[in-house]
């Protein structure tokens, strides 16, 4: 029978990290990556007798890769402190490991906090890798939303795992813009350019019909619509902070007055 770690990397996620670490306790081990936390987190990772590391953080894929690589076993179910198993999905993979699991990983549907509600189960979900066996491969190196990759087979599991990552309007806009200026460095590095027309005028309008239409996120009422006007605006925060950098490595100061202050 294979052997399961579940791995969690925390800053700061009093708030969620109880929870989240109860929705996996029937795994085999709980690794817990935590980057110099100053509020309770610490404490909530001790009292359920985690293993427990800190290191000051490295960016996404880094920080889960390393949590990842002081797992024990082979197989690791990554989670986000503000996530969480649902007891369907507990259930399916604990059948699934009551042998060898023949897949090399496992996407999984994730269940979204839509500010005051849950998103239906009526929307198309997405589908997450978070079940893996780390000789099978790893985390990449993504500034942001970084994911696992593996060489072999891929499955799909059916029961959902929860996120409670973005519950106010104020806390999602936070994320897509501290986001989107994390994704500026990547765009960078390969040699992408905006094309404003597309980027600024087609792109953000096409995000929000495939977030509230295709998607199916009317079905969520005015969360929903709220929910993909905001990926609109991600879509479009992306691109126009990839041509305000482009600007300032063309012009610099120079079109503004000698006495202006520094943008920084």
């Amino acid at each position: 029978m294979a052997k399961l770690s579940a791995i969690i990397t925390t800053l700061n996620n009093a708030e969620t990290l109880d929870a989240c670490i109860e929705s996996v306790k029937w795994a085999d081990e709980i690794v817990v990556l935590d980057s110099y936390s100053t509020d309770s987190t610490v404490d909530i990772i001790k009292k359920h007798g985690c293993v427990f590391f800190q290191h000051e953080f490295m960016g996404f894929g880094p920080q889960k890769q390393m949590a990842a690589e002081k797992a024990s076993n082979n197989w690791v179910l990554l989670l986000d402190a503000d996530e969480e198993v649902s007891p369907e999905l507990q259930v399916e993979i604990q059948q699934l490991f009551k042998g060898e699991p023949e897949a090399d990983g496992y996407d999984i549907p994730r269940q979204e906090q839509l500010f005051w509600k849950m998103c239906s189960l009526w929307v198309r979900p997405n589908y997450f890798l978070r079940l893996f066996k780390k000789s099978s491969g790893g985390l990449t190196d993504m500034p942001v939303h970084a994911a696992p990759k593996v060489k072999g087979t891929v499955r799909r599991l059916k029961h959902v795992f929860y996120h409670f990552g973005e519950r106010s309007i104020h806390q999602k806009v936070s994320k897509i813009n501290n986001y989107s200026t994390g994704l500026v460095e990547d765009k960078i590095k390969k040699g992408k350019k905006c094309i404003p027309i597309v980027h600024f005028i087609l792109y953000p309008p096409f995000v929000f019909l495939q977030t509230f239409v295709f998607k199916r996120n009317f079905v969520n009422g005015w969360a929903g619509f709220i929910t993909s006007v905001t990926m609109a605006y991600y879509a479009f925060l992306k691109y126009a902070k990839l041509y305000e950098h482009q600007k300032i490595q063309k012009f610099g100061g120079t079109l503004l007055p000698p006495n202006a202050p520094d943008r920084n």
